[in-house]
């Protein structure tokens, strides 16, 4: 994600006006949250509320040019895909929630409907989401669904169909991005003959549902931390700032081990090339005991209403002992927080903030 991507067209002072006197009829449309913008500029970002949106995983949250943030995310049943929106990131947590697509009963798509991402492409929306036959529940690939409308709740959620890759394997987690003039997709995926579940994956796309070729594998688990429970790398997500080219994923199991790991490339080198990419040899955002926060992973970035400052967007759970599987549990609950910068111009995590202390307490 470049910052441009992110965020709103600069209005002009009339249209702020006019936003501003039109805040009561946004308040009464359904998906909206909160009033617009103030005169003298963007809303003022108030504190973070954490936990954001309870039992939603795999969060993605954009700040589209229209001024709002959509956020959409895996819902526990794993049978649907649901839109929110808000002029304000807190917004969201109350913002009115619309089922824009469901399972189907029978075939295709129709079982763990895992990690949607929306993303504008051309004039139209985009959903990339995983899912399996619902007969065959563990045969999971990475599906489109295309969208005409300017407004996503509303217009007609078309099915493009699976993005079809290098092989017939266990595949989740698609995003994309663009960088100097050319759109990636990259995923996680199962490759024939590694020891491991899933690496992740990058090819340039032909359009928003096909993919250009090659597919070039940026990384596979290797450290311990990449390997308790599962041996995972997934959830990618892609960040554009200070010359480099930052990409999170995460690894292990869906527990407390759950963790973000690193990648990183020169702007100026070619991402398709494996040698360009960097791994960070420690994760980046694990699990803390002081605030309580377990297996913060599948993150996204955003922007604060400000429109410069970065924010992590993530899940994780508020316990670390899980009673069976923890793909059975609920309780991975989407998180924000302000992503700080080092000195040397690489993203500093931090650690996962501990809950909103609630009124009164």
């Amino acid at each position: 994600m470049s910052r441009a991507d992110d965020l709103p067209e600069v209005p002009s002072r009339r249209l702020l006006l006019k936003g501003a006197a039109a805040a009561g009829a946004l308040a009464a449309v359904p998906g909206v949250a909160e009033a617009a913008a103030a005169p003298d500029g963007p809303p003022k970002a108030a504190p973070y509320v954490n936990p954001l949106v309870l039992q939603r995983a795999d969060p993605h949250i954009r700040r589209h040019t229209d001024g709002f943030y959509y956020f959409t995310a895996t819902a526990p049943e794993y049978d649907r895909i649901i839109l929110r929106r808000s002029r304000t990131l807190n917004g969201l947590s109350s913002a009115a929630e619309s089922v824009i697509w469901r399972a189907h009963p029978t075939g295709d798509m129709g079982a763990h409907i895992w990690a949607p991402e929306m993303h504008r492409i051309g004039g139209k929306w985009y959903i990339y989401f995983a899912a399996a036959p619902a007969e065959d529940v563990w045969k999971i690939r990475i599906w489109v669904l295309e969208n005409s409308h300017p407004n996503p709740f509303k217009g007609t959620w078309v099915e493009k169909g699976q993005v079809k890759t290098a092989w017939e394997t266990f595949s989740l987690d698609a995003t994309t991005f663009t960088h100097r003039g050319t759109r990636y997709l990259a995923w996680a995926q199962h490759e024939p003959g590694l020891d491991n579940n899933t690496g992740i994956f990058l090819s340039e796309m032909a359009n928003p549902w096909t993919l250009k070729g090659p597919q070039i594998r940026l990384s596979t688990p290797e450290y311990d931390w990449e390997c308790i429970g599962f041996k995972v790398n997934e959830g990618a997500y892609v960040l554009q700032r200070n010359g480099r080219v930052f990409m999170t994923y995460s690894a292990s199991a869906t527990d407390s081990n759950y963790c973000v790991g690193l990648l990183t490339a020169d702007a100026d080198s070619d991402l398709m090339d494996p040698a360009s990419w960097a791994k960070s040899p420690e994760p980046v955002f694990t699990s803390n005991d002081t605030t309580k926060q377990y297996g913060p992973g599948h993150n996204c970035f955003t922007v604060a209403e400000d429109g410069r400052t970065d924010v992590l967007v993530y899940h994780a759970r508020q316990y670390k002992e899980i009673n069976g599987d923890p793909l059975n549990d609920p309780n991975r609950h989407t998180r924000i927080q302000k992503l700080g910068w080092k000195p040397d111009g690489t993203p500093d995590f931090g650690i996962p903030v501990a809950d909103t202390a609630k009124a009164g307490a």
